[in-house]
């Protein structure tokens, strides 16, 4: 089944580095008020990524109709050809003459720890990419970390306009209120995070699991090698296993990709259950390779592991 798709989020250029070492083995606790580190890493490439562009590509190879929302700059030529040729649809993109894309910057340890920076660049204008600039209402969309002031207006958006979607605070907790989260995940499908974005979501809001469900109708828990858990509305803490990786080669985009299977397994009518095992596989090829979005599969090859990996038929055509 086929469905448009709105990926709201931001688009970005990563700058990816791996340090051989790890980082508790160089940081001083008893320093940390005058903490003044360098990790000398071992390659660095600049790739593309943004949790919405990642969604989009994961969409795209699922077969959906992914259509980005989102600001990108003078720089955005290149990565516009390529998500073209890949099935996005940038109607919904807003150009920035003036300002850069923007671009993340992410360091990873040997025991696959990460230290991120990040500039907005044109992500700063996501207000004004709404999703009403798309020719027709999309049948679902997920809000995915961006500039946060545009992370409070696509819930409103989407609960205005009637479309179903799924709040994805990701790195972003910390810069929304508790207010912000609550309000965000209000009328969703589900709340998706990982488990430590869920700490922070609970911490900032002072709500349970419970609570968190009068706002929407799944919490969604991502815990990374472990697989994923699902708590709904009926009681359930579904607990998905991660999907077998042949070669851990970098994590970053992992739970983009996790989120893109989610998506089509929910507008495919699948349960809870088993949309976070298409989740998971779709992260599974993205880990196999270098950068977020560098992984591709046919939907043979996809069903042919998905039956491999957990014993039963995906669904998918």
């Amino acid at each position: 089944m086929s469905a448009a798709i709105a990926v709201t989020g931001s688009v970005a250029y990563d700058h990816i580095m791996n340090f051989p070492g790890r980082f508790k083995d160089h940081i001083l606790p008893n320093k940390l008020h005058i903490l003044n580190v360098s990790f000398l890493v071992s390659n660095l490439q600049k790739l593309r990524g943004g949790c919405a562009a990642n969604i989009a590509h994961a969409c795209g190879l699922l077969g959906l109709e992914p259509k980005l929302v989102a600001a990108v700059g003078s720089d955005f030529g290149g990565y516009r050809t390529w998500l073209e040729e890949r099935g996005v649809d940038l109607q919904g993109v807003l150009e920035d003459a003036e300002l850069l894309t923007a671009s993340c910057f992410i360091t990873t340890d040997g025991d696959n720890n990460q230290i991120t920076g990040f500039y907005p660049g044109a992500m700063a204008r996501a207000t004004e990419a709404t999703i009403a600039r798309l020719a027709a209402t999309p049948d679902l969309a997920i809000v995915s970390p961006n500039d946060p002031d545009a992370m409070r207006a696509y819930p409103e958006e989407c609960r205005q306009a009637g479309i179903p979607f799924l709040y994805d605070p990701g790195q972003q907790c910390i810069a929304l209120s508790g207010d912000d989260l609550r309000e965000g995940a209000k009328g969703s499908r589900a709340l998706v995070c990982n488990d430590y974005e869920l700490a922070l979501v609970q911490e900032k809001t002072g709500a349970s699991i419970e609570d968190l469900l009068e706002l929407s109708e799944a919490v969604v828990v991502t815990l990374g090698e472990k697989g994923s858990r699902i708590h709904t509305r009926e009681g359930e803490a579904l607990e998905v296993p991660a999907a077998k990786v042949e070669k851990v080669l970098d994590p970053t985009g992992a739970g983009d990709a996790f989120r893109g299977g989610l998506i089509k397994g929910l507008v495919s009518g699948a349960g809870w259950d088993n949309a976070a095992r298409l989740g998971s596989l779709t992260a599974a090829f993205c880990i196999e390779q270098q950068g977020t979005s560098a992984y591709s599969f046919t939907m043979g090859e996809f069903n042919a592991r998905f039956e491999s990996a957990y014993g039963l038929a995906s669904g998918l055509a």
